[in-house]
């Protein structure tokens, strides 16, 4: 219990893991694309809790459908039936790829999990490709697939039969996919990678060389969908039919949810392989729905196009000598610097109110809730001007 004289800071301080770096600010409030700290002061939020507020904080129909269901029906494992779980899969498989199949979790890792069990059990195989700079999660399979030698070496060993290649190399991609390759697993923008886009040609022959050799392909769009990258899906800007499609973050406008999309090509999935106690309940599908509802309604892909587009240009114009490079798809964007970003990151919070992120440690990310308005985005710019 908080003392008089003991700050929220100071108590969870006290009590964390520890595994978390944390910033000097406590954030007690939010809504559209402005925090709130314990003080009363407000801060432009160009991170979105890590890209989950798409539809930007306590959107107002997102908070009604949370608070109705909230006094419904919270927990409903998915050995019965739900109405709000139901439509969720229905309105999901509507807009998703030529997929007609949907398992439900919790969270992106959950959701890289998932597709890589059903990739194995589809296919019988147990060999699994990814891409150097990928990040896929921090459980064991995630974590397998995931490069970063930070991440990977203190949990060694990892799961066995998985490669990295380079990202964009075709050759490589060619070269490592055999007859006991179960998956390749790419994001179709790396994001924390540095925001790295993926190329065409790349992405069409692992969609290509996946088919011919009875591979599945896996997209990662946990950091891309939902309108992030100026397309619902970032796999749109390719014309890609993945096997197996991982969803997550500002799925659940919020609230925490994962979901893989699952293709014709993998075969009927047997009762009992996989699960999730929390998967699918009715209080994150009812977010779900209401969040899918607002970013088609309010047009939020088109909006983060127009805005990504114009943000993009306005940085790449910055005349800087610590700028290597300006990058991004959509509000989806990575500036590379030629220095560490972390003092630009603190300066950018304490002198400017505005919470960004890193991606490795030399690209600041910008992932704003994609209802950030026009004078919201110049004064992010101006910032970004004086800072760098």
């Amino acid at each position: 219990m908080q003392t008089s004289t003991t700050t929220h800071a100071e108590l969870e301080q006290t009590h964390t893991s520890g595994v978390y770096g944390k910033r000097a600010v406590t954030f007690v409030r939010g809504t559209g694309a402005t925090l709130y700290d314990d003080a009363g002061r407000s801060y432009l939020d160009c991170a979105a809790g890590i890209g989950v507020a798409n539809v930007g904080h306590c959107h107002p129909a997102v908070v009604a459908a949370i608070a109705q269901q909230a006094a419904t029906l919270t927990i409903c494992p998915e050995a019965f039936h739900n109405d709000q779980r139901a439509q969720l899969q229905a309105e999901l498989t509507a807009v998703l790829p030529q997929m007609g199949r949907v398992f439900l979790c919790n969270s992106g890792t959950e959701a890289i999990e998932a597709a890589l069990k059903f990739a194995r059990i589809s296919t019988r195989r147990t060999g699994v490709v990814a891409a150097m700079r990928g990040f896929h999660g921090r459980t064991f399979g995630a974590l397998s697939a995931t490069w970063e030698p930070h991440y990977r070496e203190p949990f060694a060993p990892l799961v066995p039969d998985f490669a990295h290649i380079p990202y964009n190399n075709r050759a490589k991609l060619d070269a490592a996919v055999s007859q006991t390759t179960a998956a390749v697993l790419l994001e179709v923008v790396q994001g924390e990678g540095g925001v790295r886009l993926g190329e065409a040609e790349f992405l069409h022959d692992a969609q290509r060389i996946c088919r011919e050799r009875g591979a599945l392909l896996i997209l990662d769009e946990v950091q891309t969908g939902f309108g992030r990258t100026g397309r619902l899906f970032a796999l749109e800007h390719y014309d890609l039919q993945p096997d197996l499609l991982c969803l997550a973050k500002a799925l659940g406008g919020g609230m925490p949810m994962g979901a893989v999309g699952i293709g014709a090509r993998v075969a009927a999935l047997p009762v009992g392989s996989h699960g999730s106690t929390f998967g699918g309940n009715p209080l994150a599908c009812a977010a779900a729905r209401a969040a899918l509802r607002v970013i088609q309604n309010e047009d939020l892909a088109h909006q983060a196009a127009q805005k990504g587009t114009w943000l993009i240009e306005r940085l790449a114009a910055i005349r800087s000598p610590r700028v290597r490079a300006v990058r991004g798809l959509g509000l989806m964007i990575g500036i590379e610097l030629k220095e560490k970003v972390a003092p630009i990151l603190h300066t950018l919070l304490h002198d400017h109110s505005i919470v960004a992120l890193n991606a490795g440690s030399t690209v600041l990310r910008l992932l704003p809730p994609l209802v950030i308005g026009w004078n919201e985005l110049e004064r992010l710019a101006l910032a970004l001007e004086t800072v760098l």
